[in-house]
């Protein structure tokens, strides 16, 4: 009878294990990532893309366990100037036309406070892919909409060398380049749990 118990308990351990993971999904139309990088050494230039999806794979008992993946589409790049935005399409850049996307794969999380982690992953940017550390800020309690969807939130902020990544247009005037090479990133996410679909939110 106690071997029955014990092979019993065994056999649930997976699924217990399971049930301590949820999935979200990031909200793109609540979502937002966006990134700062000198200009003529005098002032910064801001910009932001319009659409980034992603999963999360959230362990609630230990979120160093977690994992997440998003995407951003580096086609929807704007930064309220027309003429730089194409530029930083183009070849000299992101090269939109080759490389359409940007994309995250945590390998690693690490807890660095109450309420703050640091999370390790590859970015591909550029068709480059290299480790980039993001701190992050949540997760945020769970809530819920008006439409009944629970929700999430996390901020994640980092930063990275562009020329890392083959982005290395560049010109020099007498005070300094046209361009700096270092880029700070802030991604705002919040997520939509997954489950059985209720009403689309607004």
């Amino acid at each position: 009878m106690k071997r029955l118990a014990l092979a019993l308990a065994l056999a649930l351990l997976p699924g217990l294990a399971l049930a301590q993971v949820s999935t979200w999904n990031i909200d793109p139309s609540h979502s937002h990532a966006s990134f700062t990088v000198r200009h003529l050494v005098i002032s910064n230039v801001r910009g932001e893309f319009g659409k980034t999806t992603g999963v999360l794979k959230l362990d609630e008992k230990d979120p160093t366990r977690s994992t997440v993946e998003a995407t951003i589409d580096a086609t929807t790049i704007d930064t309220r100037e027309l003429k730089r935005d194409e530029h930083l399409k183009s070849p000299d850049f992101f090269d939109v036309a080759k490389h359409p996307t940007i994309t995250f794969k945590s390998t690693r999380v690490e807890k660095k406070g109450e309420g703050k982690l640091a999370v390790t992953g590859d970015l591909t940017l550029h068709g480059v892919t290299r480790p980039v550390t993001l701190d992050v800020v949540g997760p945020t309690p769970e809530v819920k909409d008006p439409w009944g969807n629970a929700r999430r939130g996390f901020s994640a902020s980092g930063e990275l060398d562009r020329k890392e990544f083959g982005l290395l247009w560049s010109k020099t005037v007498e005070a300094g380049p046209v361009v700096g090479d270092k880029v700070k990133i802030e991604i705002e996410a919040e997520f939509l749990k997954q489950g059985p679909a209720k009403a689309a939110a607004k």
